[in-house]
């Protein structure tokens, strides 16, 4: 398990899926997340949101705990790693009964110990909608800067919403003792 201060990434485990599935698998979470339409999966479907396929090259999920307790919390992944160019993409969501308690920053900041220590990355990319302020405030409590917007870049639920670029380069990046 990597451990933040407040939140431990640890893998996937079978009793974790119904739960993400449940919390965070509805229309417009799904829609906001993937920039993709909410569709059914059968229950036990290696199709599903949230299986992992621990055979694909190129990402790393994550079950997110709460260290108090090892409740789960949430999911987290390093996805897009590309080992040419040495860089990936960042993502996560929490369960709505654990936002706003600080959890997405310490995750952002396990992803960006794991990213650029254990994969010897040299760039990390966050993109989110423009009124994700969360996941704005974490990425940039993290060290990313803005780099750009990408305007009506995602459809969600009957409308275009603009996307906002983060990046954080592993020479600006100041890491936590704590991880």
């Amino acid at each position: 398990m990597l451990k933040g201060k407040k939140t431990g990434l640890r893998a996937r485990h079978e009793a974790d899926i119904p739960v993400l599935q449940d919390e965070l698998g509805d229309a417009l979470t799904t829609a906001r997340a993937t920039g993709m339409p909410w569709r059914p999966f059968t229950p036990g479907s290696s199709e599903a949101p949230f299986v992992v396929d621990d055979t694909k090259e190129g990402v790393a999920h994550f079950s997110v705990v709460d260290l108090a307790d090892e409740a789960l919390v949430g999911t987290a992944n390093l996805w897009g790693i590309d080992k040419h160019a040495r860089s990936a993409h960042i993502g996560l969501g929490l369960l709505p009964s654990a936002r706003g308690k600080g959890f997405a920053t310490d995750v952002v900041a396990v992803l960006c110990h794991y990213g650029f220590i254990a994969h010897g990355l040299h760039r990390l990319q966050i993109e989110t909608l423009a009124d994700n302020t969360p996941m704005l405030r974490a990425a940039e409590r993290n060290g990313f800067q803005r780099e750009g917007v990408r305007r009506d870049a995602s459809w969600v639920m009957g409308e275009f919403l603009d996307e906002v670029v983060l990046g954080l380069l592993v020479d600006d990046w100041t890491p936590d003792p704590a991880h």
